[in-house]
């Protein structure tokens, strides 16, 4: 019987969550979460200098807006700095690893007469065999004894098998001279205690996975399943800059991006199902596979982010929305909808979603429904109000008092006006925008007067007509 997949995001906590890490970590989700399996998070912040608290807050707001939920406590690489080391002791007492006492001026001394001498840098440490009792009293970091002849193979679910040979390796350092452990070490130990069995991560770690497979061969550990994805790039092919979308997850959310649009095109850029674009979680968790994920890397595309945003928004259910809009407002930093402006906007939300891409769209046509009198026309929409078309909707407002509240009557209503003053319903719509909402890009009319209901369509009305 095959062991429960468990896989592992674990990002250094040096500042947000990328674009990239986000990808990273929702496939890692997806893999797991799709089989039944763990999903783990472990911060990796063996580099105190650059990681800070704030970094580490952001990478887990960033995943919570995005709904990535992990298994178990958030785990500190840091914290296990003791049991690092006590692998590379291990390892040291069992004739694997040994006692490097060459000092950086020597390497370095190495490394220049090599390259002037056209060989290889590779450095080869004179101290790999010395007996013990031939040691020195002088500082010496710890290294493993890399396999010299053969080949490693990285059999990866992404690149295929990837073979390297082992002359090309280094005996890699794994406890440095003040005895604190290596970040290559710290990953394998801390893979293998939390009981990783599939590393999905960028295919820049590609060339760590040989390296890290000597320290789970030399501690006689199962090597887990490797998939090495490719990167992300911008849309001119490359490396993803700011200006091209790598951005922080949390910026995304202040932008008003849907959580669910962003999830559904993270698994795009480098996963796909046939042609399918717009996909649920519920397809995801169970069509994501690695024989979906390409070896070029993606592209970031804004213009594909925002149109499938818009069809998550479409589809979402209105309460759903109306909480997230409140979490995007917050993340924007602008002010919670209060209770009245919640109400109508959950009123309104029929009419607003079909065609909002993103949620300051969304707000921009709800905007009828969430002033407060008297209305203010923008410049666009006082236009439409000549003193004409002003004297017609004094003439609607007692109209107004006894019509059915309904679409059809409505329509009749302000039709039969509009023929009474030899005009077309159309002419009358941009004042009508103007005094309801104050601009001249709006939902429907009759979708306006419905959500906003009688009195407060009559009072709108009246404070235009003066």
């Amino acid at each position: 019987m095959s062991k429960p997949v468990v896989t592992r995001f674990a990002p250094s906590p040096t500042g947000f969550l990328h674009i990239g890490g986000a990808r990273t970590a929702l496939f890692n989700w997806l893999y797991a979460r799709g089989r039944g399996g763990k999903f783990l998070l472990r911060i990796e912040d063996t580099d105190r200098e650059r990681s800070t608290p704030e970094a580490t807050a952001a990478i887990l707001q960033g995943m919570e807006w995005l709904g990535l939920d992990h298994d178990g406590d958030v785990i500190s690489q840091f914290d296990g700095a003791a049991r690092h080391a006590e692998v590379a002791n291990q390892l040291l007492a069992e004739g694997k690893a040994y006692k490097c006492f060459a000092t950086q001026e020597e390497i370095a001394e190495f490394r220049e007469q090599a390259k002037a001498d056209g060989k290889s840098t590779l450095y080869r440490s004179p101290w790999r065999d010395v007996d013990s009792a031939d040691h020195p009293d002088a500082p010496y970091v710890v290294r493993i004894k890399a396999p010299q002849s053969g080949i490693t193979t990285i059999k990866d679910q992404v690149q295929g098998d990837v073979t390297i040979r082992n002359d090309q390796l280094d005996d890699m350092i794994l406890l440095r001279s003040d005895g604190t452990p290596v970040y290559m070490l710290a990953v394998v130990v801390d893979d293998h205690d939390m009981g990783v069995t599939h590393v999905i991560r960028g295919d820049d770690h590609l060339n760590n996975a040989a390296r890290q497979m000597t320290i789970y061969e030399a501690m006689g550990w199962d090597v887990p399943v490797w998939a090495h994805i490719p990167l992300i790039h911008g849309p001119n092919g490359k490396k993803l800059s700011k200006r091209h979308g790598a951005l922080g997850a949390q910026e995304y959310q202040s932008m008003g991006y849907p959580a669910a649009g962003m999830r559904n095109y993270l698994a795009r850029l480098g996963w796909s199902h046939g042609d399918d674009e717009f996909f649920t979680d519920a397809q995801a968790l169970d069509w994501f596979d690695f024989d979906g994920i390409g070896k070029s890397p993606a592209r970031f595309d804004t213009k594909k982010l925002e149109n499938l945003s818009g069809q998550h928004i479409a589809v979402s259910e209105d309460a759903a929305l109306q909480h997230e809009i409140q979490a995007y407002l917050a993340s924007a930093g602008q002010p919670a909808l209060n209770d009245v402006q919640s109400a109508n906007l959950e009123k309104a939300m029929y009419c607003l979603k079909e065609r909002a891409k993103k949620f300051p769209d969304l707000l921009e046509k709800a905007e009828f429904a969430l002033a407060s009198r008297p209305i203010q026309p923008d410049q666009k929409a006082a236009k439409a109000l000549s003193s004409v078309f002003i004297r017609i909707l004094s003439e609607l407002t007692p109209q107004l008092q006894n019509v059915s509240w309904t679409r059809d009557d409505l329509e009749r209503l302000l039709n039969s006006l509009a023929e009474a003053h030899d005009t077309k319903f159309g002419k009358l719509a941009g004042p009508l925008r103007a005094a309801l909402a104050g601009r001249a890009v709006t939902p429907s009319v009759f979708d306006m007067m419905l959500i906003l209901g009688r009195e407060e369509t009559m009072a709108r009305l009246a404070d235009t007509a003066g």
